[in-house]
């Protein structure tokens, strides 16, 4: 059973920086599987912020991201990480982290596997 571990959330003042990172067990890790990060706010519906492929490709999501955020993996660590840069009180959720159960899956198909979150809060 594959099983993701989120750490790296905390609190932090609008403008700084938090560094997430999804720890991946469970199956042999490699760059076959694509692997993504959503987030979701109270009362709000979970929103796909940005996902990377076997190939290191980016496949974007939020548009409130972009510029901001940058997803990257360490295959050797079985970790994937999201740099989050210039936060912002809005980008307050819980972050989570997903995988497929297929290697070289295609963006349309579903995610498998999901974190427990950690929580992302940025005060004004």
């Amino acid at each position: 059973q594959v099983q993701l571990v989120e750490s790296g959330g905390g609190l932090v003042q609008a403008g700084g920086s938090l560094r997430l990172s999804c720890a991946a067990s469970g199956r042999t890790f490699s760059n076959s599987y694509p692997m993504g990060w959503f987030r979701q706010a109270p009362g709000k519906e979970r929103e796909f912020i940005v996902a990377i492929n076997w190939d290191g490709d980016r496949i974007d999501g939020a548009d409130s991201v972009k510029g901001r955020f940058t997803i990257s993996r360490d295959d050797a660590k079985n970790t994937v990480f999201l740099q989050m840069n210039s936060l912002k009180p809005e980008d307050t959720a819980i972050y989570y982290c997903a995988t497929k159960r297929l290697p070289y899956a295609l963006p349309s198909e579903p995610y498998d596997y999901w974190g427990q979150g950690t929580q992302v809060t940025v005060s004004s």
